[in-house]
């Protein structure tokens, strides 16, 4: 089993940033290709971005890129989400996710196995 706690949501004005965290504490962070999807209300859950296990692959919805860049430490077993520029259009619920699957395939939500409870992430205009 593995535990995904985020941090680092809350309220901003478009234009502004804001980092994501995800914490996950046990021995087996490394081990796993973690992403970020998002769900706004009424919508379904998208994809944003995802990393290789060791952080040499990244990718990236259109959205977001050249605006968002996913990280990771895995010695503090931590993912991260450096979100910039951001829009009202990126108000919604972020969740990290672990998948045991290639980094390749971060974008299909059903390759994650593990999901964390989500934090809020609200842009006002």
């Amino acid at each position: 089993q593995v535990q995904l706690v985020e941090s680092g949501g809350g309220l901003v004005q478009a234009g502004g940033s804001l980092r994501l965290s995800c914490a996950s504490p046990g021995r087996t962070f490394s081990t796993y290709t973690m992403g970020w999807f998002r769900q706004a209300p009424g919508k379904e859950r998208e994809f944003v971005a995802a990393i290789s296990r060791i952080g040499d692959s990244t990718y990236y919805a259109g959205s977001v890129e050249g605006r968002f860049t996913i990280s990771r430490d895995n010695a503090k077993n931590t993912l991260f989400l450096q979100m910039n520029s951001l829009k009202p259009e990126d108000t919604a619920v972020y969740y990290c996710a672990a998948s045991s699957w290639d980094a390749s395939y971060g974008g299909r939500h059903y390759a994650y196995e593990y999901w964390g409870q989500g934090t809020q992430v609200t842009v006002s205009s």
